[in-house]
């Protein structure tokens, strides 16, 4: 890893452990839950006070660099894009359930360079530099090796907050569970992708993810020897439906999900 690599990173993990600081610090507060649109999406102050964190570290550091974040959408124009999350599975966060994280990554000329995920609540640091490796809490990851989509898979999805209104949704997650696999629906994309680079699923898929939701996840996949596509099996699109994979159960999962 050269020199401005591991500067960037450094920005990431420091962005991404300051913002877990803050989950840490308001359990069990008062999170001043409100919905954005749909009653299912839910904001808190962790999520405004997070972000708010992440872009002061990158601001001290890449002052002419662009930062988008869910909260605070884009602030300028760049080559140097960061791409941030403060709180992935916001509702998994109000309610307790301790699957959430802070998602960073960096972009430069549209190619995601560096991805960092925490979850503070575990512990656990996933990071990527492009060509690097994907690591977690300093130990390489890899993808899983299984490669019958069967009852020894483990998959896990997401839905829109619109998946009641529209029968493929629920008639795809039927359909793996008519074939025996394992479906969870943890309601943390980064997370899940995270898992699958690190072996604990096997693919993950979801319909309608932003920049924010996969930026660092797809680039930890990546380095960890997965693979994404959209539903043609064509490179992934922010905004679009996305498939992740171990590589041996991609086409497969194309095929059902299609």
């Amino acid at each position: 890893m050269n020199a401005e690599d591991r500067h960037y990173l450094a920005c990431a993990i420091d962005a991404a452990r300051a913002a877990g600081a803050l989950h840490l610090y308001y359990r069990g507060q008062d999170l001043e839950v409100t919905a954005k649109g749909h009653p299912t999406d839910l904001v808190t102050r962790v999520d405004r006070e997070a972000e708010r964190a992440i872009r002061d570290r990158i601001r001290a550091q890449f002052p002419q660099h662009a930062v988008l974040g869910e909260e605070g959408g884009q602030d300028r124009e760049s080559r140097f894009r960061w791409i941030v999350d403060p709180l992935d599975g916001t509702t998994n966060y109000a309610h307790g359930f301790p699957f959430s994280c802070v998602s960073v990554a960096l972009e430069i000329d549209g190619t995601r360079r560096v991805g960092v995920i925490f979850d503070p609540q575990h512990d656990e640091l996933f990071t990527a530099v492009r060509g690097g490796g994907a690591w977690m809490n300093g130990r390489p990851l890899q993808v899983s090796a299984q490669r019958e989509l069967s009852g020894h898979a483990m998959l896990a999805t997401g839905f829109p907050p619109d998946a009641g209104n529209d029968p493929h949704y629920l008639a795809v997650f039927a359909e793996f569970l008519r074939r025996g696999v394992s479906v969870r629906r943890p309601g943390s994309a980064a997370l899940g992708l995270s898992y699958v680079a690190c072996g604990r699923l096997d693919g993950f898929w979801d319909y309608r993810l932003k920049a924010w939701d996969l930026a660092a996840g797809l680039l930890i996949l990546e380095e960890a020897g997965g693979r994404h596509s959209g539903l043609g099996g064509a490179a992934s699109e922010y905004g679009r439906p996305v498939i992740a994979s171990n590589g041996w159960l991609h086409d497969a999962l194309l095929e059902v999900i299609r």
